[in-house]
């Protein structure tokens, strides 16, 4: 039950991860993968590519396919919602953390 909780609570950071990068520069699977590992998040391509379909499903990221190296990579990028989303978010969490920080 624990897990669930946790795992729910964690999706919202998920996706914060993934607006803060790809606003930055275009995002694929992959490298997004390896990023949240390095952050601690332990999930896999079948969680992670839902995530990216409904963000862009709800127009948070826009989608741009490219060749490389014979096969179609998907970059994402945020849009302006995104963008917005994105800004939104980080005062909530910087007015939470100073909240909770002690």
């Amino acid at each position: 039950m624990e897990d669930k909780v946790l795992r729910k609570l964690f999706l919202g950071f998920i996706q914060i991860h993934i607006l803060h990068h790809a606003k930055e520069e275009p995002i694929y699977g992959t490298w997004m993968l390896e990023e949240l590992r390095e952050h601690g998040y332990s999930i896999s391509s079948g969680t992670l590519y839902p995530i990216l379909h409904s963000m862009e499903t709800d127009g948070l990221l826009t989608k741009e396919e490219k060749n490389v190296d014979g096969k179609i990579r998907k970059y994402y990028t945020t849009t302006d919602k995104g963008n917005n989303v994105l800004s939104e978010a980080r005062e909530k969490a910087y007015e939470l953390f100073k909240e909770i920080k002690d």
